[in-house]
């Protein structure tokens, strides 16, 4: 049988990993669609144009996912499949009616639909996700599911760590379904949507901690926006601090007001609850403070 020729809109890790993977599996990637790097953004992960110039393969960075002649250049590419991996765009109807097309979404849908669903994932306390392939329609994760792999959300991981488990679950996913996508027999199983929810993307303000919550919510906040990610902050006389790194401890400190304080040549954040976050590494202006720094500017800040 010839090979299947694909389209694919990438970017990202996973959008890496899941093109080597169509290319592994005897794909023909006719053309690929991704994103130009963003000047104001932290690229921390993997390049999918430089996959594409090293493996010779066409691709074009559109700033209009809806424009008439990234249709027109799809079109011409005559795709028997088209897939999306994280990239950032919505596809309109137009495109979708091309040739049948899968995304692949970094949760165990119906969880988590929507964006940043790792971020969210880890924000919520869950103690799984993992990525799903589905059919691709108007309304975002919401077509039937072709295959998912699940992966656990351990009690101190990151966002950051979460993510790399779910970009090589995105890999084992697609590399065991893809012979059977490949000739039509990939199985469907509903989506159903009256279970978990859409999320909307998440912006570095949202960052910003209520110490007067649980320790256990502020740190999972801090786990699901630990650097690379902007980072869990805090405002305190004057000042922006970015946790870069804490634990929860099993210390009460009720006694302490909310926020951050020094404890024991420690820096700790006192939580509504009395629990505490102990700081390891704190940020201002992108360079570490001390616990001796911190409590010096605390105590100038309630002179």
């Amino acid at each position: 049988m010839a090979a299947r020729r694909a389209v694919v809109f990438a970017y990202h890790n996973v959008g890496v990993r899941c093109l080597k993977v169509l290319l592994a599996g005897g794909v023909d990637v006719a053309l690929v669609v991704t994103h130009e790097d963003s000047a104001g953004e932290n690229i921390w992960f993997e390049s999918v144009i430089s996959l594409c110039q090293a493996e010779g393969i066409a691709f074009v960075t559109p700033a209009d996912a809806g424009s008439p002649d990234l249709l027109a250049r799809v079109e011409a590419a005559q795709p028997d499949l088209m897939f999306s991996f994280y990239y950032r765009n919505m596809l309109p109807a137009s495109l979708l009616a091309v040739a049948p097309a899968f995304n692949m979404h970094g949760s165990l849908l119906p969880q988590f639909r929507g964006r940043a669903p790792v971020n969210w994932a880890v924000l919520h306390g869950a103690t799984q996700t993992g990525a799903t392939l589905h059919e691709m329609t108007v309304k975002p994760d919401a077509g039937a599911i072709v295959a998912q792999s699940a992966v656990p959300i351990l009690p101190d991981d990151t966002a950051y760590e979460v993510f790399g488990k779910v970009t090589v679950a995105a890999e084992q996913a697609l590399w065991q379904v893809l012979p059977a996508l490949l000739d039509g027999s990939a199985p469907r199983r509903i989506n159903d949507l009256a279970q978990g929810g859409y999320f909307g993307g998440r912006k570095p303000e949202d960052g910003r901690i209520d110490w007067s919550r649980p320790a256990s919510e502020v740190y999972n906040l801090h786990r699901a926006v630990a650097p690379p990610y902007p980072g869990a902050f805090t405002n305190a006389g004057g000042q922006r601090y970015i946790i870069e790194k804490a634990r929860l401890s099993p210390l009460e400190r009720s006694e302490l007001p909310a926020g951050l304080a020094v404890v024991d040549n420690c820096i700790v954040g006192v939580c509504g609850d009395g629990r505490v976050l102990a700081i390891s590494s704190l940020l201002a202006d992108g360079e570490p403070v001390s616990p001796a720094q911190l409590r010096e500017r605390l105590a100038g800040a309630g002179a």
